[in-house]
């Protein structure tokens, strides 16, 4: 089934070239799969577009920062620039740029506790104009990223999700693991009780997604479990660069814990229900009555 576009949502010539290609039913064994797997990859690459070119300038732009700006500085200037040029070529609706920001609220404000002097979780060490409270604006872009990512798979694979749980149920949820990551330095981490929960609650989960000119389904967990993967090695290469560090990476880098990758691929449970309660995105999501 084709996802129809609303005016505000129709997609650039490139993406509609990706969403709608011209089907070939005569395509079967490994002549397929090389079609299907280059389809795939090309469009990972173009929903990872804001956080492929966000990271790519992470990397590539010196700790000393350019032209006597701050590094800190620089990356955010580009963020912004980026997402500006994605909305403006039609990558993103306003709608999506709304719902991003709201990732990028939300990640902002668990830097600012994970940082403070009482937690101490990580620090962003280097100077800065634009850090509040010790912590540089562009932070929240990397949380943004997930979204954006998560946003733009959905229209280029024109995801449907089947047996999706009661939009309640998965708020709640949602909100119980945000709250964890402020709560556990209090009350104890319950991470895991509520990973079980959300094992429950997304069991029967199916997505199913269009590479090419077939639909092809995954479990939904596993799409979160792996998700989360990528993401905490992202996380290894920006510690790495130093662009910011945990306690034990100090004196010398180190890899980041593999426990982190648990609490990555619970944030894109989270990060799914947001996007998940888009007005268009809910037409494509079967929740059992």
């Amino acid at each position: 089934m084709t996802q129809a576009f609303t005016h505000k949502q129709r997609p650039n010539a490139f993406d509609a070239a990706l969403i709608s290609p011209a089907p070939r039913p005569g395509l079967a064994g490994w002549q397929r799969f090389c079609v299907e797997f280059a389809y795939f990859g090309i469009k990972e690459a173009r929903s990872c577009l804001f956080a492929g070119l966000f990271f790519v300038a992470v990397f590539a732009v010196p700790r000393a920062g350019i032209a006597g700006l701050p590094r800190y500085d620089v990356l955010l200037l580009i963020a912004l620039l980026i997402q500006a040029c994605m909305v403006w070529a039609k990558l993103e609706t306003l709608d999506e740029l709304r719902a991003i920001s709201l990732f990028h609220v939300t990640g902002f404000l668990l830097e600012l506790f994970k940082t403070s002097a009482g937690i101490q979780s990580w620090s962003y060490p280097d100077f800065a104009y634009t850090k509040l409270f010790g912590v540089p604006l562009f932070s929240g872009f990397m949380y943004a990223a997930v979204g954006s990512y998560i946003i733009q798979a959905w229209r280029l694979f024109e995801l449907r999700i089947v047996h999706h749980p009661p939009y309640w149920m998965a708020g709640v949820i949602a909100l119980l693991i945000y709250a964890n990551f402020f709560t556990h330095h209090y009350i104890g981490d319950y991470r895991w009780y509520i990973a079980a929960c959300a094992l429950g609650l997304y069991a029967r989960a199916t997505v199913l997604f269009r590479p090419f000119d077939r639909e092809r389904q995954m479990p939904l967990l596993l799409s979160f479990v792996l998700i989360g993967f990528f993401i905490w090695l992202a996380e290894n290469l920006s510690t790495f660069w130093g662009v910011w560090q945990y306690p034990n990476q100090l004196g010398a880098w180190s890899a980041v814990h593999i426990g982190k990758w648990s609490s990555w691929s619970l944030l894109v449970v989270m990060s799914f229900t947001i996007v998940a309660n888009l007005k268009h995105v809910k037409a494509h999501v079967h929740v059992p009555s």
